[in-house]
């Protein structure tokens, strides 16, 4: 039974997540800018920084998914279309430079809607 729980109020925090709102009451914003995230829930009062350091998993989320997209369609393209290695990297540098940035949002609501999932209760 807490096994049911448990993936049930992960698959709620990551739909909260996937909407960029609150992973307890998925009502309230995270962020109030591009990069300012707030720092509790405007609703239900869920703290989102729970430690100091607590985002560098969201950096590795960041990271992990920039790598594996750029790393895929390099080989996709380099097997299915015959892309070269130049202008591959015409296409690839821009890319994992501007998607982590536009990401950023999504890697911290994710590693949240995770936490939170695990351990909804600090």
């Amino acid at each position: 039974m807490p096994d049911d729980r448990a993936r049930a109020r992960l698959a709620r925090a990551l739909g909260h997540a996937l909407r960029l709102r609150c992973p307890r009451c998925g009502r309230a914003p995270l962020f109030r800018g591009w990069f300012a995230m707030n720092t509790v829930c405007a609703v239900c009062d869920l703290r989102f920084e729970r430690a100091q350091g607590y985002w560098i998993g969201a950096i590795y989320v960041n990271y992990g998914v920039t790598v594996s997209i750029a790393v895929t369609g390099f080989f996709l393209l380099r097997a299915l279309a015959g892309w070269e290695t130049a202008a591959q990297l015409a296409l690839w540098v821009p890319f994992v430079i501007l998607f982590p940035l536009w990401f950023f949002r999504y890697s911290r609501s994710l590693w949240l809607a995770l936490e939170f999932a695990i351990n909804p209760e600090p």
